[in-house]
């Protein structure tokens, strides 16, 4: 092994970008595997590649704890996001939101309406797959028995889903841009208003033209029958919506996330005490391993089972081992070899926010992993950005 370390050449710092992906395509492609292991492959690949020209184990070692520092933010939000959706549901506030949402639907406008509930729901538990899965699969049998055509009431859900999933701070994908990019995540919302509204504005006055009225003046059996079970199962009253309205009203007094959060926390987890009748014991169980709702109707279970400390250790893990990889690779400077041949194409600010988002939309397609879509670029570019005096909001 040489004495000194040497810089990497372009071909070799290709090797461990390119075994992770191999690897990664073969093991979501092929046998429907999670990307921890390849990304961990890639980071021993890295390692070798490193040591063979010059690097010490010591200084590999510094170069995985550097990595994993830096998304050590967006680790602590998330675990606070997990404990965050489990009071929430435990103390009837999602409930309560899907509860009004479904009791004032108008079959008039049911692809608007549809597409606004989904987005607020989502918005406020923070993920997009919960609500596809729940509140999509009632919508799609209420909207198919009023006629209406299925591919339109699944792209009412899908736009509205993914918009909440977006702007919505208890997102994962959310959190993990704005930690990797090192943005304040208020300040990458906010950020991202400029994009999301005008597209959800679009959708809206499309949908408001394909909706008509039909004849039936009552929404489907499966809405009637998740409205009636929540109603059955929690204390629903309008006063919940205060505990998730508090959380806007926070962020735009500039409050600081980590605090906003704990402030949720700890209201969901008095609503959940106090209103629906809980004990301690079974809340510090709630927190830790998620709720896991039991009124006997699957979509309300399967929509209000979830959060919980457990519930984002996959994210977390995910997001620590793709940082070792990160690691080795920025701090060797395999990454600077990668991005330098890349960078040359982008002269201007605009031109650097192309390819950006050109390799996140290459990298997406390659490994069907949004995570990654997320981790990889964001790393890649985060000093092009700051080189050209770009705030990192503009890259998450």
């Amino acid at each position: 092994m040489p004495k000194q370390s040497q810089d990497i050449p372009f071909l070799a710092a290709m090797l461990p970008f390119i075994v992770m992906i191999v690897t990664m395509m073969t093991t979501i492609m092929v046998f429907e595997g999670s990307p921890h292991i390849p990304l961990l492959i890639g980071a021993v690949t890295a390692g070798i590649v490193a040591w063979f020209h010059g690097y010490s184990w010591e200084a590999l070692e510094g170069y995985i704890y550097d990595g994993i520092k830096k998304v050590l933010p967006a680790v602590v939000i998330l675990i606070l996001v997990g404990l965050l959706i489990s009071s929430w549901v435990a103390g009837g506030v999602v409930g309560a939101m899907i509860y009004y949402g479904l009791e004032f639907l108008s079959p008039d406008y049911f692809l608007p309406a549809l597409l606004l509930i989904c987005a607020f729901s989502t918005l406020m538990m923070g993920s997009s797959w919960s609500t596809i899965g729940t509140l999509g699969v009632a919508g799609m049998a209420a909207g198919t028995s009023m006629g209406l055509p299925p591919a339109a009431i699944a792209g009412a859900i899908v736009s509205g889903a993914f918009f909440g999933d977006k702007m919505s701070p208890l997102s994962d994908t959310t959190i993990l841009a704005s930690g990797i990019a090192g943005a304040n995540i208020f300040a990458h919302i906010r950020h991202m208003l400029y994009t999301t509204i005008p597209g959800l504005v679009i959708a809206l006055v499309v949908f408001m033209f394909m909706a008509h009225s039909t004849d039936a003046g009552e929404l489907s059996q499966s809405i009637g029958s998740v409205v009636n079970s929540l109603q059955a199962n929690y204390a629903i009253s309008p006063w919940l919506f205060i505990i998730p309205l508090l959380i806007p009203v926070l962020a735009t007094r500039k409050v600081p996330a980590i605090p906003t959060l704990i402030i949720g926390i700890v209201l969901g987890s008095l609503s959940y005490l106090w209103i629906q009748g809980g004990d301690m014991k079974t809340l510090f169980s709630v927190l830790q391993g998620g709720y896991v709702s039991a009124t006997g109707n699957e979509t309300v279970d399967n929509l209000l089972s979830q959060g919980g400390l457990d519930s984002m250790m996959y994210t977390v893990s995910l997001a620590m081992i793709a940082m070792m990889f990160g690691g080795i690779m920025e701090s060797t400077g395999m990454l600077n070899a990668l991005v330098g041949k890349i960078v040359r194409l982008a002269r201007s600010g605009r031109s650097l926010c192309a390819v950006t988002v050109g390799s996140s939309f290459l990298t997406n397609v390659v490994t069907a992993e949004q995570y990654i879509s997320i981790i990889i670029p964001g790393r890649m570019y985060a000093q092009s950005f700051r080189d050209k005096k770009l705030h990192p909001k503009n890259l998450s």
